[in-house]
């Protein structure tokens, strides 16, 4: 008589307390950004007269002494270079005369472009107030769009929706190859096959269709593609090097950490140190950066960006052949069958006898 091998109870509800620990984490990571995320050290350019922008920059400290950064700009076209290359997310322009005019960068996101929003009917008060107390006409404050966003994204939510898809597939084609590809540089051709090809649909949908990219639909292409590869690639080394436990690292730092600190929905000046800064760093970053620049920014640089995605493929594809070494170590290469190589963190099964 047969008997059906059944895992221990203590095993199964120390796996069922285990998965639950996972899902907090998971939720943790998406609803930590919002929690502690607050409207602070934006940078924003002023320019004016110096006595008009001494009086400002005192008034707005006053209010809000945390919220904002202020960047000083010769004049209107100085202010406005800097927010086409995304120094700054708005400006202040005074005059002696006229009336400050605030300009805003709505394609930069929402969250920073309400802000200085704001700042335009904080200063309205202002005048009003003055105008008030001296019996005279409160000038009107003009807000002025530099940058808007396009027609067929009015609202700015084609990029935010796109950011999470865009880094759970390069886990998804990370995973893929490397349970089913053997061979290290089998799985690197892989996944640049992989990368290349989600990339081309990918601009095929946002751009083509749906309209939600801007620019030059090549380097569109290039940023989607290398995003996705260096996704991909570290997710190839975590697993080639640790095994079962990479495919857990890699989601944990490119899902898990670096969405939620990709400053996609906010500026990333609005978490808190150092965490905005290090996910400029980090897949989801880089990549949601410079497509958002790409699209609406062609003046600001994008070479850190760049070089940051190409990091990480440098950096997973370091991971996995440091895996093959330590792993062809472990194993005498007549353990192997022709062709073959040990699996991913494990030692590769003897070869049967002929």
């Amino acid at each position: 008589m047969s008997t059906t091998l059944r895992t221990p109870w203590g095993k199964a509800i120390g796996l069922g307390l285990g998965a639950s620990l996972a899902v907090l984490l998971i939720v943790l990571a998406f609803l930590w950004p919002s929690k502690t995320s607050t409207a602070q050290n934006l940078p924003v350019s002023i320019a004016g007269p110096e006595q008009a922008v001494t009086a400002i920059e005192a008034q707005l400290k006053e209010k809000a002494p945390d919220l904002l950064d202020l960047k000083p700009a010769a004049d209107r076209a100085e202010a406005e270079r800097q927010i086409r290359e995304r120094e700054t997310y708005g400006a202040i322009v005074l005059s002696a005369t006229g009336a400050p005019e605030v300009l805003t960068a709505p394609a930069a996101g929402a969250a920073g472009t309400q802000v200085v929003t704001q700042l335009a009917a904080t200063l309205q008060a202002g005048l009003t107030a003055q105008a008030q107390a001296t019996g005279t006409q409160a000038p009107q404050v003009t807000v002025t769009a530099v940058v808007p966003l396009s027609e067929t994204d009015p609202n700015g939510t084609g990029l935010t929706a796109a950011a999470f898809p865009l880094a759970l597939g390069g886990v998804i084609g990370g995973v893929m190859v490397s349970l089913l590809i053997r061979g290290t540089w089998q799985r690197f051709a892989a996944a640049a096959t992989f990368a290349a090809a989600a990339g081309g649909l990918m601009v095929w949908v946002m751009q083509a269709w749906f309209g939600y990219l801007q620019g030059n639909a090549w380097l569109n292409f290039l940023a989607i593609g290398l995003t996705i590869l260096a996704t991909a690639t570290f997710m190839i080394g975590c697993v080639k090097l640790l095994g079962r436990p990479g495919m857990a690292l890699g989601p944990i730092v490119t899902v898990l950490l670096g969405n939620p600190l990709s400053g996609t929905t906010a500026p990333w000046q609005f978490l808190p140190e150092p965490w905005g800064a290090i996910g400029q760093h980090l897949v989801p970053g880089a990549g949601n950066t410079l497509l958002r620049n790409l699209s609406y920014f062609p003046d600001a640089p994008t070479a850190a960006q760049w070089l940051t995605l190409a990091a990480w493929v440098v950096f997973g594809a370091l991971l996995a052949i440091i895996g093959h070494g330590v792993h062809s170590r472990r194993t005498p290469a007549h353990a192997l069958p022709d062709g073959a190589e040990p699996a991913a963190g494990q030692d590769a099964p003897q070869a049967v006898a002929a």
